[in-house]
Parts: C-alpha cells; sequence; structure tokens
C-alpha cells in the first residue's frame, strides 16, 4: 500500500481528528511513533523512500482559494508519479505549519534523467594521472584526506538513456542518483507542474514559483542530510554536511584547500564554481599582493630620498611660500608646509615603483583571466559540464513575460504562435535604463562634494588628512545608502524590459546591477583621479560649474590629489569588505537564532530534520548573484586604481581568506540546501572581468600620467632642473606658479586672513604674491597667467607616456592570450577519449542487443518481439522538449 492511498480519506492529504478523545489517543500514538524516528531522519515513515523535496504551508480555512489550489496541485504531482507524505501541523513546533514530503521514485527519476541528459557513469575511467607537481610533499600541510577531496570515484559518463538503462552503472537504484541530481529533477517537475484542473484553460497558473510568492505555500526546499555539528545516526545518511563543516566551513580551515568536488556533489555544479572561481581568485591575489607589498616598501626604504618633501616641510622653503586660497571667500591663505604630512605618506604610492607596479597588475589581469579559463574547462571535464546546454528550466519563457506581451507571432521553429515584445517598445526600455545610469553618475559626483563640503565645515582647514579621511568616510556611509536605492533601481527597470526567459532576465539583471554598483563605489574615485584639480582655471579666472554659478570647481592640494584617491581607495574598499562580511555572517545567525527560540525552549520534543532546515534562512535565486557582485566590485578596486594604493592586492587577499570560510560557513550552517543547479562557467561575469581588465590598463595609465606627480617630476629632472646634479632640488619652486592677489575680486577675497599674513591683519599697500599648482606665465611676464612651455613639454610627456604604456601593456596582454590555450592539452585528449569511448561502447552494446534479438527470433518458442527491460509504468512527463 503506497503512502498516497493511506492518506486517500484525508482531506487535502493531511490528517483530520474526528473528536478529542479520539484525537488525544492518536495524538499520544503519533508522538510514541515519532520517537522512533532520528532527528535527522531524511525518509518517509517506513524509512525506505528518500525524503527529496519538502512543501511548507499554514492552513488558512478562510481561504479556499489556497486550498483548492494545494489540493490540485498536489494531485498533480501525484499524476506525474511523485510520491507524498504529510506532517500534520500538531507534529509541528508551532503547531500550525504542515510539512508536505516529497519522495521521487526510480522511474520518475529515470524519465527525467533522460528528459534533462543527466550525465551517468557507464564505465570506470581508464586513462592514468601522470600529473605529478614536483616537490609534492611541500603542500601536504595543505591537503585534505582523499575521501573529503574525492568523494567519488572517476567515470567515464554518457546522458543518460532510460530505454538503455543495463547500458549504465547502476548497481543500487535508491542511492544512483545522489541527492543533488534528485532534488533538481524534483524542482524540474515542481517549476513545471499546474494548479489547474484539466478543465480549466488558465494555461499560466503553474510552477512552485508563483505558489510560493502568491503564499499557497511558504516555502520549499530541499533537506540538508544531517546537522553541521555532528554525524547523521542514521547509516544511511551519508552525512556530507558534516563533512563540509568539519573540513571546509570552519575559519581555522582557511589554510587547506577547499574540497570543491564535495561542494559540487552536495550543492551542484552551479555553487561549485563560484568557490572554484573564488578559490583561484584567491591564490592569484597572493602573487599581485607579494609584488605590490614589495612596491610599497620600495616607497618606504626611499623616504629619505625624497627631495620635495624636504622642500615642502622646510620652514625656509615651504614655510615661505603662502598658497592662494582653495575657494571663494571662505577658505583663507595657507602656507605650503602644512602639507608636509600628506607629502611624505603620498611618497609611499607615488614613486618610480608605482609605474612597475600598474604595468605588472595589467600583465596579472590577463594572466587571471587566461588561467582561469584553462580552470574552468579542466572543471567543465570533470564535473562532466563539457556538452553541456542551459537547461531547458532557464530557456522557457518567463511567465510575466508571457502575460505581459499581447503581441504574438510565428515562432519558425516551432511553427507555433507566441508572445513577443515590439521593437520600439523593448528600444524605449533599454533608453529608460541608459538615462537612470547617467543620473547614478550625476548622484555619485554630487553626493562626494557634499561629503567633501561637510567634512570642511567639520574639520580644521589646515588638516588637509583628517578632512580627506572624514570625507571618504561620509561618502561611504552614502554609498551604502545608494546602494541599497539602486538595487530596487536594476530590479525594477529589468522587470520593465520584460527579458524572456530565465536566463536572459538573470543576465540583463547581472549587467544592470554591475553597471548601478560601478557607478556608486567608483564614481568618486574616478571623479578624484580624473576630473578634481583639473579643470580649475587659476586665480582671478576660476572656472564654475554650470557657468556662472557660485560653485568653482575643485582642485588639489599642492602635494596633488593621488593622496585623496588613496584614502578614498582605503576606505571604500576596506568599509565595503569589512561591512559585508559583518552582514553576511551577522544577520543570517541573528535570524536564526531567534527563528528557532521556541525549538530551543523545548529541547524535549523532536525538532525534525525539515523543521530544522525551514527554520533556517532561505538561499534565494540570487543569492549567489550577489557574491559575484560583490568579489567583481572588489576586482575592480584593485585593477582600475591600483596604481594609487600597491597594497590593494593584499587588503584584497586577507578579505578572501576570510571570505571564502565566511561564505561556505553560512551556506553550510545559516541557510538551507540550495537546489542543485548545473553551470559551466561563471556566466555573465567572465565578460565583466574581461572589461574591467581592459579598461584597468588605461585608469592606471592616466593616474600615472594624469594624477601622480611622477611625469611632472621626470620632465623637472631632465629638463629644467637649475643645477647639474641629477636630483629634485628646486622641484616644488619650480611647480608653482604666482599670482598677484591685488587682482582678486571681492567674490573671491578671503573673508578673513591668517594672523600670520600681515601685523594688522589687512592686505599692505605693496604687492604680495600667492603661489598655485600650475605652470603659468608670472604677472610681470608679457604673456601673464598664460600656460608655458614646460606645461607643454609635461602634457606631451603624459601622453606619450599613456601611449606607450597601454601600447607595451597591450602588446603583451595579447601575446600572453595567445600563448596559453584556453583547454589543456591533457583535457583536451580526455575528451576526445571519452567522445569516442561513448560511440564505442553504444556500438558494442546495439550489437549485441541486435543478437539477442536476432537469436530470440529464431527461436519458435517465442514469436513476439523480445522485451530486454522491464516493463516501465506510465506517467505523464512535464517537458515541452519530449
Amino acid at each position: 500500500m503506497s503512502p498516497t492511498d493511506s492518506f486517500s480519506d484525508d482531506v487535502n492529504g493531511y490528517h483530520h481528528h474526528a473528536s478529542s478523545s479520539s484525537g488525544s489517543l492518536e495524538q499520544g500514538r503519533s508522538e510514541i511513533d515519532k520517537q522512533k524516528y532520528s532527528k535527522d531522519s531524511v525518509f518517509f515513515r517506513d524509512g525506505v523512500r528518500r525524503i527529496d523535496f519538502v512543501l511548507s504551508y499554514i492552513d488558512d480555512k478562510d481561504d479556499q482559494r489556497k486550498q483548492e489550489r494545494r489540493r490540485v496541485y498536489e494531485s498533480n504531482l501525484q499524476k506525474v508519479g511523485l510520491e507524498l507524505e504529510t506532517e500534520d501541523k500538531t507534529e509541528s513546533e508551532d503547531g500550525k505549519t504542515y510539512f508536505v514530503k516529497i519522495h521521487a521514485p526510480w522511474e520518475v527519476l529515470a524519465t527525467y534523467a533522460d528528459v534533462l541528459k543527466i550525465k551517468v557513469p557507464f564505465k570506470v575511467n581508464d586513462i592514468p594521472d601522470n600529473s605529478e607537481i614536483p616537490m609534492n610533499w611541500l603542500s601536504t600541510p595543505f591537503r585534505l584526506p582523499e575521501h573529503i577531496m574525492n568523494p567519488e570515484p572517476d567515470y567515464f559518463t554518457a546522458p543518460f538513456n532510460k530505454s538503455k538503462s543495463d547500458f549504465f552503472l547502476i548497481e543500487d537504484k535508491e542511492t544512483f542518483f545522489p541527492p543533488s541530481t534528485r532534488n533538481r529533477i524534483v524542482y524540474y517537475i515542481l517549476a513545471r507542474c499546474p494548479y489547474f484542473k484539466d478543465e480549466c484553460g488558465d494555461r499560466d497558473k503553474k510552477g512552485i514559483k508563483r505558489l510560493l510568492n502568491n503564499g499557497t505555500y511558504t516555502a520549499a526546499f530541499p533537506l540538508h542530510d544531517s546537522r553541521y555539528w555532528t554525524k547523521s545516526k542514521d547509516p544511511n545518511c551519508e552525512s556530507e554536511r558534516f563533512n563540509l563543516y568539519k573540513y571546509w566551513a570552519k575559519f581555522f580551515c582557511f589554510f587547506k584547500e577547499q574540497p570543491l568536488n564535495l561542494v559540487r556533489k552536495y550543492y551542484g555544479e552551479k555553487i561549485g564554481i563560484y568557490f572554484a572561481w573564488l578559490g583561484f581568485y584567491t591564490e592569484m591575489l597572493f602573487f599581485a599582493a607579494v609584488v605590490g607589498t614589495i612596491c610599497f616598501v620600495y616607497g618606504f626604504l626611499t623616504y629619505d630620498d625624497n627631495e620635495w618633501s624636504k622642500e615642502i616641510c622646510s620652514e625656509e622653503i615651504g614655510g615661505n611660500i603662502v598658497m592662494c586660497p582653495l575657494c571663494d571667500q571662505k577658505c583663507t591663505y595657507w602656507r605650503l608646509n602644512i602639507t608636509c604630512n600628506s607629502s611624505w605618506q603620498s611618497h609611499l604610492f607615488d614613486n618610480v615603483a608605482t609605474v612597475f607596479f600598474a604595468i605588472f597588475m595589467g600583465i596579472w589581469v590577463t594572466l587571471f583571466l587566461e588561467f582561469w579559463k584553462r580552470r574552468q574547462a579542466r572543471l567543465e571535464y570533470e564535473w562532466d559540464l563539457v556538452d553541456f546546454e542551459e537547461e531547458q528550466q532557464q530557456l522557457q519563457l518567463r511567465p510575466e513575460y508571457e502575460t505581459k506581451c499581447t503581441n504574438r507571432k510565428l515562432n519558425r521553429i516551432t511553427q507555433e504562435m507566441e508572445p513577443y515584445l515590439p521593437i520600439t517598445s523593448k528600444c524605449a526600455r533599454i533608453c529608460l535604463s541608459g538615462i537612470s545610469l547617467i543620473i547614478a553618475c550625476i548622484i555619485g559626483v554630487i553626493a562626494y562634494r557634499l561629503a567633501v563640503y561637510a567634512s570642511f565645515a567639520s574639520i580644521m582647514k589646515n588638516n588637509t588628512l583628517a578632512t580627506s579621511v572624514t570625507a571618504s568616510c561620509i561618502n561611504f556611509v552614502i554609498i551604502m545608502i545608494l546602494n541599497l536605492l539602486y538595487e530596487r533601481v536594476a530590479i525594477k527597470i529589468t522587470d520593465m524590459e520584460i527579458p524572456k526567459t530565465h536566463l536572459e532576465y538573470e543576465n540583463k539583471l547581472t549587467v544592470k546591477m554591475f553597471l548601478f554598483q560601478f557607478v556608486n563605489y567608483y564614481s568618486s574615485c574616478f571623479y578624484v583621479a580624473f576630473f578634481k584639480g583639473k579643470f580649475v582655471g587659476y586665480p582671478g579666472n576660476y572656472t564654475y560649474m554650470f557657468g556662472s554659478s557660485k560653485l568653482r570647481n575643485e582642485e588639489c592640494e599642492p602635494g596633488g590629489c593621488l593622496i585623496e584617491l588613496t584614502t578614498q581607495l582605503v576606505i571604500v574598499m576596506t568599509g565595503k569588505q569589512v561591512w559585508g562580511n559583518i552582514q553576511e555572517a551577522l544577520v543570517p545567525w541573528l535570524m536564526n537564532w531567534w527563528g528557532s527560540r521556541k525549538a530551543r525552549s523545548h529541547p524535549e520534543s523532536l525538532y525534525s530534520r525539515w523543521e530544522q532546515d525551514y527554520d533556517l534562512q532561505g538561499f534565494g535565486q540570487l543569492g549567489l548573484f550577489y557574491e559575484y557582485l560583490e568579489m567583481v566590485i572588489q576586482f575592480g578596486f584593485i585593477t582600475l586604481f591600483v596604481a594609487s594604493f600597491p597594497l590593494a592586492p593584499l587588503l584584497a587577499l586577507i578579505n578572501n581568506i576570510i571570505e571564502v570560510r565566511v561564505d561556505a560557513w553560512k551556506l553550510t550552517t545559516q541557510f538551507r540546501r540550495p537546489v542543485a543547479a548545473k553551470a559551466h562557467s561563471i556566466g555573465a561575469w567572465e565578460e565583466i572581468l574581461g572589461g574591467m581588465a581592459v579598461l584597468s590598463v588605461v585608469t592606471n595609465a592616466f593616474i600615472v600620467a594624469f594624477t601622480s606627480d611622477m611625469i611632472p617630476r621626470l620632465v623637472y629632472m631632465y629638463a629644467y632642473r637649475t643645477h647639474d646634479e641629477l636630483n629634485m632640488k628646486g622641484y616644488i619652486n619650480n611647480s608653482l606658479s604666482v599670482f598677484n592677489i591685488s587682482q582678486f575680486t571681492l567674490e573671491e577675497r578671503p573673508e578673513e586672513y591668517p594672523s600670520w599674513f600681515n601685523s594688522k591683519n589687512e592686505i599692505p599697500d605693496v604687492l604680495l604674491l600667492c603661489r598655485y599648482r600650475d605652470y603659468r606665465y608670472p604677472p610681470d611676464d608679457k604673456k601673464r597667467y598664460e600656460h608655458n612651455m614646460q606645461f607643454w613639454h609635461i602634457l606631451a610627456a603624459k601622453l606619450a607616456f599613456i601611449i606607450i604604456m597601454e601600447h607595451v601593456v597591450f602588446m603583451v596582454k595579447f601575446f600572453v592570450a595567445w600563448m596559453i590555450p584556453d583547454v589543456p592539452s591533457d583535457v583536451r585528449a580526455r575528451v576526445k577519449r571519452e567522445r569516442y569511448l561513448v560511440q564505442e561502447y553504444l556500438h558494442n552494446y546495439e550489437v549485441e542487443k541486435l543478437k539477442i534479438q536476432l537469436s530470440q527470433n529464431s527461436n519458435n518458442e517465442c514469436t513476439c518481439t523480445p522485451m530486454i527491460y522491464p516493463s516501465l509504468s506510465k506517467h505523464e512527463v512535464l517537458s515541452e522538449c519530449l
């Protein structure tokens, strides 16, 4: 008798209690029976059939529509062959939640494995592994046990064919498909199963997603196989979750390799490929961090050779140079030597090693992407993703597309009428996205300028470092607030574009979310690096925003904008990483702690496996999306602006070592088990990383040329020095132009003057001069305040440097990309070997099958067509591809 038969007298699949006496007797018997089962049981009450999926709901007696939906939906699930078992609300911890446990029998699994073309083993891999790593013993402390690293033997695989089931290595039908494959198949059915009756014509009413959105069910999830801190007492449970926690999710395993094969087996290829990419990215960061640290140490060791900082800090030179005000009226005159500290700090990052490191990072990015392609190709082979095509549920039309698109046209392939979005409507929606991004850029710059203004109002004007730090901190808070807004805007715009398929929706959302985050996090850095101080004019003829407005363009301090860019980069990057890790670890833990408080207060009660998982957080369809986004934004910080802060890769390395374990910990302990999904690559993120790699070469070349003082110093040393020695003496005086302060207009003149300006604190009658950062003729020259020849020499040197650096780096990048094949030769050979074996074994199989049929046909004992396979029960198959 099937479990569904035992519930035939129940309404909607759950028990009724007829009277209080019979109810109490039945409840008592239920409690006794319940104690027989382990808390970590992942099986039906018979202890044989595995629970592949769980649905939960809270019954609302007043909402007949939800009850009817559940009744029809569960009935249709049974029609396609799934077996259901319901846990009554009296057995749940809160006394109001029902749990529907779902089991997929062999025939259903075999049918849909055929539909989804799931690869299964047919022969043990006979290719010897000759890859020997030199001095392999050095990696012993970083290794994990063999049964953790390789939980399954290596097989040759082929797409499953139900009609040829004896071709494959099937020892036990109950364990042939691993739990991750089982829950993937069941979810495929749940996503396509309708909740309308056959006589109803509303074909849009289908799928568990809609039922979750309209509140018919509260959750749908596969089960973890055990508690994470201890093994399951049931010998039939694999306790892979415990192994993942013990060998992977603990922070003290940070120096160990990741058990990627076990991650893939338990969570599926999509999550496995993310952790493989994150681990590989972290490994490659080690080399960038080492080189960046060496460049920083070089700047520290050459501290005493910094002639221009000595001149700024000296009382004789920097103390006697009076600088022009940095803003109109509110700012006053100041002495150059107040920037002494920032000048010394700037030398740590603005030195000859910066140029070398910028070139190195351009090549490093190429090596990272090329070697990742090779690593990805190896994973594609090892995880049976070589001939992978996007699953049909990813390529099927989204319900929102079918609902909102009223126009229809003929599909040339299927020859059926299908909805479509007119090109005019599509263009209008895309233009809206572009306008939104432009507005986001403007908001980003305005936010940074407001942060600077607020910091000026609250910090001493002569404390430039404190001003820069305060402005960066305020800007970071604004960025995090805007981040929440932009997420919603990106989702809203993507919904307005009405993508056709789930895959198209995910790719569009990826690009939009990244662009909004790119603008949000990088706009202030781009502004400081390439715009601030570049278009300010000169005293007496300043440039103002929006023409005649009183908002004057900001200018850099004499030490340059590089130290301000470095400060901005450090605070935004570090703040985002620290806040992200705290948020990722703390928020799920607090929510789970609060959600399971009732269960902790009744330790004597049975806290079942499905209830434990129900109290965890749902991973969500976009859970992995935000992990990728976080890392790609970090990748931008360490590539686009690395010339201003060589220690950025070191900070990223430290963060990622923690990030791997935090992500593993929260996924293993704080979230429900995600539905296993296949993916052969990191998707659209690969194209985004490639675009950022190209852009990083350009940005770093411009930072070295226009943001740092590297080129002006070199031009001075080799062409404009006033002494025979090849050094930087006199550079500060040479780099500052002169302005007659009597030529300031009333709108530009300071309201107050510093006490040292004049004994009477007023402008004297004699001519007084102030200095400003530029290369212009002095006020007594015929070409006063025009750019002098040195300015044009420096500009030519900057442009020449940009062209040379970009061409050199791009040539090396393209040469390296051409030299390194995307697919390793041994992987290519294994793929060909496997394809050959599949054809050979299938051919031999068909020949043997034909021989058996011919021998049986020649026997007069049976004239009917022989059946080599047992008769399979027929179920309705939910697939458009059959």
